[in-house]
């Protein structure tokens, strides 16, 4: 007879963490969860990685859910440190990342007396998450932490937040561990697969959408090899641009902000659109007209891993619901023609046209930049950006290498990178990380420079500093020209602020000075940043703030 021992109610939730193999977590300490930091003393097998602001908590833990296809783990306090963690919530709902946030919460005797820093976290996160919940009895953890990873994993994956009041962690309760959970996997229907596969014998012009969650090294070679056995073109959703290899003889390029107008026409001139793990949102889109929820003339075929995803937004001529490895090695498995189209060879040229930086007319040429660091950095390696135009360069410019070499927040959150970054090191510390930031969206996380300094974190930090919010300065001179407000920025000396840090760092202020301050970081380890100081008039990578007034 298996023999139930008293715990606290802080050790019963530290135990089940180690049965789900969780090895690692993101935190910033408070006292509502002193009986969770207590067990965590005693259990090496769990790091608990501390950081210095609770955005950066739930960055990390989204980022690390990301990687591992395991919900990436964070601790916060109630109140203010709640409030601080919601955009990693929100970042990892809208990017269908698993992740589990706890929130210590106030005693059970004083809920709804609006105690100090009491919220109601159930009703504040349900709009924002997969489950919200608060345990309220230490004998059922166990199963209230079991029902979190599997609805983190299930489905569209995403977050689940967990309220744990102060006194249910420190009481002693007798309960059962629950053994560990794995993602339920579903693989598509043959009936549906003959389907697919007689749409795509009839169509002329099929091009494929790939993105959202589960991508693993399997299914993007799986979804590879069904590609160009056929010839069709693969685009990636907004963001989702690691979901297959881009050196692929079909890649087609990314959907999203500034995309390539050739591959726009493509997908407009599909008369078959294999949507596979998107959702196809808005940015994928472009508002929902690029595919329009009924696209009339187009035939979709949608494939999620989520029944409530498919006919949500789009109505799917075929809906096959299935897990994203179990779907492509199915649609791998399928009789091929006896040549492939040309349209994928003809749509991989036309990337490869868009991908090749030319020569701009500006200082600091940051597609030139991009070119150096494609020939001096592996292809393996992670990007990790948040929001702003400069992510652009990168997108359109950088080859990525597959499943977990990009992560970058489709919810268009700032400061996403440096946080992202730190998860990725500790998570791959045999890669180069890269964290990309913009001059406004450094400054929102920043401070975990300090976390990647104190846990020895090797990555190398590009901040690139024009002196504006250049995503609404863009929309700004687009809409209300020559008329600026509330858009510039005063910023610190980066560089210097790196080296307070305890990094090493460079200033970068013209192109030929980028390839030696980035062979010279690539030398070194542990934390490396390079300021690079470029001018608002080349507000994106696609146009300048003279061109937008002249419109």
């Amino acid at each position: 007879m298996t023999q139930i021992l008293a715990r606290t109610g802080g050790r019963i939730l530290v135990d089940q963490l180690v049965i789900q193999g969780v090895d690692r977590l993101f935190s910033v300490p408070g006292e509502s969860f002193l009986a969770v930091l207590d067990a965590l003393h005693d259990t090496p097998q769990i790091e608990n990685v501390v950081c210095r602001q609770e955005g950066g908590v739930t960055f990390m833990a989204c980022a690390d859910g990301a990687l591992t296809g395991r919900p990436g783990i964070a601790f916060v306090t109630r109140g203010p440190g709640a409030t601080n963690a919601a955009i990693g919530v929100h970042v990892a709902m809208q990017d269908s990342q698993p992740m589990i946030l706890f929130i210590g919460d106030v005693d059970r005797g004083m809920k709804d007396r609006e105690g100090f820093q009491e919220v109601d976290f159930t009703a504040m996160f349900t709009p924002l998450a997969k489950w919200a919940v608060r345990i309220d009895e230490a004998a059922r953890i166990p199963e209230y932490i079991a029902r979190a990873f599997t609805v983190a994993m299930s489905g569209r994956p995403g977050p689940v937040v967990i309220a744990l009041p102060e006194d249910m962690l420190c009481e002693l309760a007798e309960a059962m561990d629950r053994p560990r959970v794995e993602r339920i996997a579903q693989a598509p229907e043959p009936k549906q697969m003959a389907a697919l596969a007689a749409h795509l014998t009839a169509a002329k012009n099929p091009v494929a959408i790939i993105g959202g969650a589960g991508w693993t090294p399997e299914a993007a070679q799986a979804m590879q090899d069904f590609a160009e056995s056929w010839g069709i073109p693969v685009a990636a959703a907004f963001r989702r641009q690691d979901a297959m290899a881009n050196d692929s003889a079909v890649w087609a390029g990314n959907l999203g902000y500034g995309p390539n107008p050739k591959l726009v026409a493509r997908i407009k001139a599909a008369d078959l659109v294999l949507a596979i793990g998107a959702r196809l949102g808005e940015a994928t889109t472009d508002g929902y007209t690029l595919i329009t929820p009924d696209h009339p003339g187009q035939t979709l075929i949608h494939i999620h891993p989520d029944p409530n995803e498919l006919n949500r937004v789009y109505q799917a001529d075929l809906a096959i619901c299935a897990d994203m490895t179990r779907f492509t090695q199915a649609a791998a498995a399928l009789p091929a023609p006896a040549a492939p189209s040309p349209n994928g060879a003809e749509a991989h040229q036309d990337w490869i046209a868009w991908n090749t930086p030319a020569p701009f007319d500006t200082k600091l040429d940051l597609g030139q930049c991009v070119a150096t660091m494609r020939d001096a950095l592996p292809a393996d390696s992670i990007l990790c950006n948040g929001a702003g135009n400069f992510s652009g360069w990168w997108h359109r410019y950088w080859p990525y290498g597959g499943p977990g070499t990009q992560l970058a927040p489709t919810a268009g959150a700032m400061g996403y990178g440096p946080p992202a970054a730190v998860a990725a090191a500790l998570r791959c510390p045999d890669k180069m990380v890269v964290a990309l930031a913009g001059d406004g969206d450094f400054m929102m996380n920043g401070q975990e420079l300090a976390t990647a300094m104190q846990y020895r974190c090797d990555l190398l930090v590009l901040v690139v500093d024009n002196g504006v919010y250049g995503t609404i300065r863009m929309h700004q001179e687009r809409e209300y020209p020559t008329r600026v407000s509330g858009t510039g920025l005063f910023n610190p000396d980066f560089a210097a602020l790196a080296r307070a840090y305890g990094g090493w760092a460079a200033t970068v202020e013209t192109t030929d000075q980028f390839a030696p301050a980035l062979a010279e970081a690539m030398a070194r380890d542990g934390l490396r940043l390079l300021h690079l100081k470029t001018e608002a008039e080349r507000i994106s990578v696609g146009t300048t703030i003279s061109a937008l007034r002249a419109r």
